[in-house]
């Protein structure tokens, strides 16, 4: 009976190299050896390179030689009673159970040259946050549209830094990818193209997931520096936050009016994860800490509602909306709700306004 696909991959020795990868990179039960012990571990293989080629034992000699030299090199690299020496011996006594044949070294040796170290060196080159992308691309707009596309900065901010740096992820992983491809042809055991797309699958499945956490570590925090980018933009000088003022609200930028009372703003995708901090800022808080009012830029009003409209309003604080806006369009109708909108293309000139005196 012809074999299955799941019954060649049980059979073939390629199949430890996902695993033996995650390993490698396991943080909290075996120390992520394959990051922080990279160079040792890369002469660990070159260790059990050379004793593959030795021809004066048997396989099962051989066996016992490589594995013992393998247990010894990963304790040598940690400190004696140490925590990492504990997790040491933890992906120690993995490795012994998943390594039963001479293949397995090999496959072992395949996974730190060909998997572990080119993601490490790899994810070297990917960015850690997505500024520099933001910055280049809001540039460009601006430069070319002109001040009254603030808002299409705003609102497309995290779309510019997540393209940008998707495009150089995409770039390295093709190229890595095509590395590996090549290096097939040099592995020193027998494979098929069972073996081969094990491999393959591997290193793109362990790569994506790395990629995944370099992802998450840059979200969430692009969009305050919108604001930072258009006053260094346009040369706007911001000042601090107003001494012993000490309402529990986040403001990305602070700017001093010509008459000398502040105005702050606030950059964000919704209202909804700081609606309760700001009903309590009411007006007379504000103005004893001579703040002229609070602007919000908002680049997601479906849950701006007439009444926070209106509550917040009353208190000092203006909603920025996308022209295009139906909330802002409604509003802006509205004889009680039109003083407490505006439009995000009248941003900049309402800046300079307030900080010059003059449009």
């Amino acid at each position: 009976m012809q074999e299955n696909l799941h019954q060649k991959i049980q059979k073939s020795p390629f199949k430890n190299i996902y695993w033996f990868a995650r390993h490698l990179m396991n943080t909290d039960q075996y120390g992520a050896l394959g990051k922080c012990k990279e160079t040792q571990l890369l002469n660990t293989v070159s260790l059990l390179e050379n004793l593959l080629v030795q021809d004066v034992m048997d396989n099962d000699e051989k066996l016992k030689v490589l594995k013992n030299a393998l247990s010894n090199e990963l304790i040598k690299m940690v400190k004696t009673g140490s925590k990492m020496c504990q997790l040491t011996k933890n992906l120690v006594t993995t490795l012994n159970q998943d390594i039963n044949s001479i293949d397995d070294i090999v496959v072992f040796c395949i996974t730190m040259k060909y998997v572990v170290a080119p993601i490490n060196h790899a994810l070297s080159g990917i960015p850690s946050d997505d500024i520099e992308f933001c910055y280049k691309s809001a540039t460009s707009i601006l430069d070319t549209l002109g001040e009254e596309k603030a808002g299409l900065v705003i609102s497309t901010w995290d779309t510019l830094g997540v393209k940008g740096c998707l495009d150089v992820e995409r770039t390295i992983v093709v190229e890595e990818f095509t590395k590996l491809i090549d290096n097939l042809t040099s592995l020193n055991i027998q494979h098929d193209s069972i073996d081969d797309n094990l491999l393959l699958t591997a290193f793109v499945q362990e790569f994506e997931r790395r990629l995944g956490q370099k992802r998450k570590a840059r979200g969430g925090n692009s969009l305050e520096s919108v604001t930072s980018f258009l006053f260094d933009y346009y040369k706007f000088n911001s000042t601090s936050a107003p001494s012993h003022f000490d309402q529990d609200l986040e403001v990305d930028k602070w700017f001093k009016c010509k008459d000398g009372w502040i105005i702050g703003i606030s950059c964000k995708r919704t209202l909804r994860e700081r609606w309760k901090q700001l009903s309590q800022a009411d007006r007379g808080t504000l103005s004893h800490f001579k703040v002229k009012e609070l602007w919000h830029l908002i680049t997601y009003d479906k849950d701006l509602t007439d009444d926070k409209i209106v509550r917040l309003g009353e208190q000092g604080q203006i909603f920025y909306l996308m022209d295009t806006s139906d909330t802002y369009k409604r509003c802006n109708m509205h004889t009680g709700m039109k003083d407490y909108v505006r439009p995000l293309s009248q941003l900049i000139p309402d800046i300079r306004k307030n900080i010059n005196g003059t449009i």
